[in-house]
Order: C-alpha cells, then structure tokens, then sequence
C-alpha cells in the first residue's frame, strides 16, 4: 500500500477530513433532518459532514495520482494539542463552578503554553483583555446567564459579582 500513496501529506490530510467528516455526519444523521426546505435541526451539520468526506476522498485521491512524490509526514507533536485542548475542557467543567473571570484567565493562558513562542506578560494582558470584552459581550450585552465569578460567598459582596 505503501507504493500507492505518493504524497503522504495529502493522503493523510484527506483521511483526516473524511473521518471528521463521517463523524459529524453520522452524529447528525440521529438528529431530524428535515428537507432543505424545512430544514431540521440535523440538516445543516449533516450536509457539511458529507461535503468534508468528499473533500476528504478527493484529496486521498489526489495524493495517490499525484506524480511528484510529496514531503513525508512528520513526527505528531501532541504536546501543544495537549495545552490547547486540556483547558477548554476544563473550562467547560469549572465554569459554573469557578466563574469566567477565573476561567477565562485559566483558559488563555494555559492554553498560550502550547505556543513555541509563550511570554507571560502579553499572554497575562490578552487573558485580562479577552476576559472583559467576553464579560462585557456576553453577560452584559446578552444577558447570558454566565457566573462571574466563583460561587462562595465571599464574592457576593462585589456588585459585578452579583449579575
């Protein structure tokens, strides 16, 4: 099979996307899909699932027609998917918990870590920026029933606490 596959790049680029593809079509597939002009709450993602595993079919194609051999693939470095990853998760779990005041700061910068190019002080600015614009945006501006802050009493004392 190895002989097939004449860019290894694209050809694993291309199973990629149609796993992805796949998964989200599959997973919309349990979802009504309605027709496409009454479109259900599946229709949308399960279009797009299917448009990616095309996509993804037809750069595995690509790959094994191409003439030119392509560079290899290189060595996966799951260390900065691990640091990107691992925050958001935890962000979606501690939210209600720890507030998004804490969990934002959390989330920037922790995640800022999987960068080659990490600095603290930039990284501690974009969080407190980020932080107030999301505040700003989504809780005041939306009204999203988004805690603040964490959830102990000592914090109801501060009015932006209290929203």
């Amino acid at each position: 099979m190895k002989h097939l596959i004449k860019n290894p790049r694209d050809f694993w680029s291309g199973v990629m996307f149609l796993a992805i593809g796949a998964l989200f079509a599959g997973i919309a597939f349990t979802y009504k899909l309605g027709t496409a002009a009454r479109m259900g709450p599946g229709f949308f993602p399960f279009v797009l699932g299917i448009i990616l595993a095309v996509l993804g079919v037809a750069i595995l194609l690509a790959a094994m027609r191409d003439r030119n051999k392509g560079p290899g693939v290189e060595k996966f470095h799951w260390m900065p998917v691990f640091w990107v990853l691992m925050p958001i998760v935890v962000f979606g779990f501690g939210l209600k918990v720890a507030g998004m005041i804490v969990m934002g700061l959390f989330v920037v910068i922790v995640s800022s870590i999987g960068s080659e190019d990490f600095k603290l002080k930039p990284t501690v600015w974009l969080a407190i920026g980020l932080v107030i614009f999301c505040s700003l945006s989504f809780v005041a501006g939306l009204k999203l029933p988004i805690p603040l802050c964490p959830g102990l009493d000592f914090f109801e004392q501060f009015a932006l606490c209290r929203v």
